[in-house]
Formats: structure tokens, sequence, C-alpha cells
């Protein structure tokens, strides 16, 4: 396939050339991004097969994902669509980067043994341009591998405003529940998230079907732990932070608490 220009909308662009991400989710960041952080990593830890494997990480930003997985002796491309991702992922040792769109991968078919996709999901607001690049990843991975993405879920605005006490002012509430009609999150100026969508948990195995993938499981990433006072104090204690990862595992696939999470990891195969 030929190599085209990622086409990412500008605001999507300008919200990660911040340069806020990486240090989002590594420690010191925010409470919420680093349990996001390590529960992903948990999760993948028990769903990757043993390294190495080949690990195609498309949306991987910064490559707070790929760095570890490299570590643990994976073989990782990176593919993102901000150039600042794809130059702060090149330094790291053992993972290569390019410039990249999920919905138009150059990799070849069948090349991968996992395709992550940790980012892309929650920028492409249309469902089509959600299967196309799920579908990508369907067609790059090899038959029986493995395909975990990320969303954000429906209701994560919602819960985060009101423990933060800001879906009391009127203005931030109605745009909340704007939100909550169809999951569309627009660009607003000075606003604290760009362009995004934010999705229902069967909404996102619909996804995966229409793109020729069998869904294996959903994880909730965050449980009810992002919601709760102290959840700093634990994550800086590292048995106490053990504890609550312990904590999210016991309810990170009881279908009636997948909504709590902030986020959502969906992992699927290629049949054939």
């Amino acid at each position: 396939m030929t190599e085209t220009a990622p086409r990412v909308r500008e605001e999507i662009l300008a919200y990660y050339a911040r340069g806020k991400e990486d240090a989002r989710l590594r420690d010191g960041g925010a409470p919420a991004g680093r349990l996001e952080f390590w529960r992903t990593q948990d999760v993948l830890r028990r769903l990757l097969p043993p390294a190495p494997a080949r690990v195609l990480d498309v949306g991987g930003g910064s490559g707070v994902h790929a760095e570890w997985l490299a570590q643990d002796g994976h073989q990782v491309q990176l593919v993102d669509p901000v150039p600042l991702h794809v130059e702060q992922a090149a330094r790291l040792s053992a993972v290569t980067a390019r410039l990249g769109d999920a919905r138009e991968l150059t990799e070849a078919d069948a090349s991968y043994d996992v395709v992550l996709l940790l980012g892309p999901l929650y920028h492409l607001t249309e469902r089509a341009d959600r299967v196309r690049a799920l579908a990508e990843a369907e067609r790059v991975v090899r038959p029986g591998g493995l395909v975990v993405a990320a969303t954000i879920n429906r209701y994560a605005q919602l819960h985060d405003l009101l423990r933060e006490e800001r879906y009391f002012t009127p203005s931030v509430r109605a745009h909340t529940e704007a939100v909550l009609a169809d999951g569309r999150h627009p660009y607003e100026e000075g606003g604290f998230f760009t362009v995004a969508h934010f999705a229902q948990p069967d909404e996102v195995t619909g996804e995966f079907t229409e793109a020729r993938l069998s869904v294996e499981g959903q994880y909730g990433v965050e449980g009810v732990a992002w919601l709760m006072d102290g959840v700093e104090d634990w994550l800086d204690d590292p048995e106490r932070r053990e504890t609550v990862l312990a904590a999210c595992r016991h309810i990170e696939s009881e279908p009636t608490l997948l909504g709590t999470s902030g986020h959502l990891l969906t992992a699927g195969r290629r049949l054939r």
C-alpha cells in the first residue's frame, strides 16, 4: 500500500501537539492517568503472547506503552498521526516509529502477531471510520492474532466532572449532557478535551464484529477506583497500588460495571 499523510482534524493535532499526553500517563502524572497506564499494562501483559511477538502499536502516542513492550522483549513498530509523538517514540530504545493513519496502514497483510489501537478510536467520530481502522488491524494481524482497542466510555466525562465538582456549573453540565446523547464530544476553544467519541461497550463489540474480528473479552480499565477519594495516596504507596490493581481485576469484565471505568479495552482475534 502507498503511504499517505494522516487525515486528522487540525483541532486534534493541535491538542496533542501541546505535549501533555506523555506526562499524563507516567509516574508523577494525574492519578487517573497513572491508574489508566498501570491497568492497561496489567491487562495487556495477560493477553499478549510470549515475547518476542511482533506488535504494531497504532496511535501509540509518545510510546508510553511501546517502551515497556519493547523492554518485555517484543518487537514494536509504532504508528501515530502526531509528528511530536513520532519524534518522542523514535527516541526510545528498540522502538521504531513512523507517521501514519489507523485507517490506511502501509503494513503488509498478516505481518504482526498483535495490533494495538490504544488511541485511534477515541477520535474517529464516524462509525465507518472506526470500523475501517479495526478492519485495517484485522488485515495486518496474522490469522489467530490479537487485536486490542481502547475506547473512552460514554459516561466517563459525566463521572469525572461530577467527581471534580465541575458538573455543578450549568454550562459544563449542559455540555456534558449533550455528549451523553450520541457520544460525540465537540471541539471547544479552551476546553479540557478535543473532538472525540465516547462509546458504549456493546457499540464497540458491534464494530469489532463488522470488521470481522471475533471478540474475546472486554476489560474496564480503571473500574470505580478512579472516582474514589484518596486514590492518589493509594497509588503513591506501592503496596496499596498493587491492592488497587487487584481490586480492579475482580470487576474488570463484570458486564454491569464496564461503563463505570473511564476507559475500556476490547480484545478480539482475526478468524482467518
